[in-house]
């Protein structure tokens, strides 16, 4: 296990507040949401574990970890609606981590746009190679009064 492979999804570690645009697309209507999520390491610093919620009632736990026999980060996602998914990931840049969801089309990423945002975008091809999106989620982290 590489730990400074792990380290590197140091960026995302801490409690955020979520805002959701999904857009009309083959999987759903338009619609906004908003909820609070905490990515947090986990079992020796081995995995980071993804928690969230959203005011419409949506739960989820998500775990990365290291595969070093592929070299790639594994994604398993667990929704209280009883979907799962998995996705191999890597950082594209030093700002993005490329998720390519197994089994679907989708793709997504976890783009860094400073210290306390994190930008989220879910896409879905279409014709000629080109993407629409699915869901943008703008992660804003939380903040201890004070500090």
């Amino acid at each position: 296990m590489n730990s400074d492979k792990i380290e590197k999804l140091g960026f995302l570690l801490g409690n955020w507040n979520l805002e959701y645009r999904i857009t009309k697309s083959k999987f759903s209507e338009a619609r906004s949401d908003s909820g609070t999520g905490s990515f947090r390491n986990a079992l020796n610093r081995r995995y980071v574990f993804f928690d969230y919620s959203t005011k419409s009632g949506g739960e989820a736990h998500g775990i990365f970890t290291w595969d070093d026999k592929i070299k790639f980060y594994r994604f398993w996602w667990f929704e209280n609606s009883g979907s799962f998914m998995t996705a191999t990931c890597d950082f594209i840049n030093n700002e993005t981590l490329y998720m390519n969801w197994h089994d679907t089309l989708l793709v997504q990423t976890f783009i860094k746009e400073g210290k306390d945002k994190v930008i989220l975008n879910m896409l879905s091809p279409v014709e000629k190679g080109e993407y629409e999106s699915v869901m943008e989620v703008v992660f804003t982290r939380v903040r201890k009064s004070g500090v």
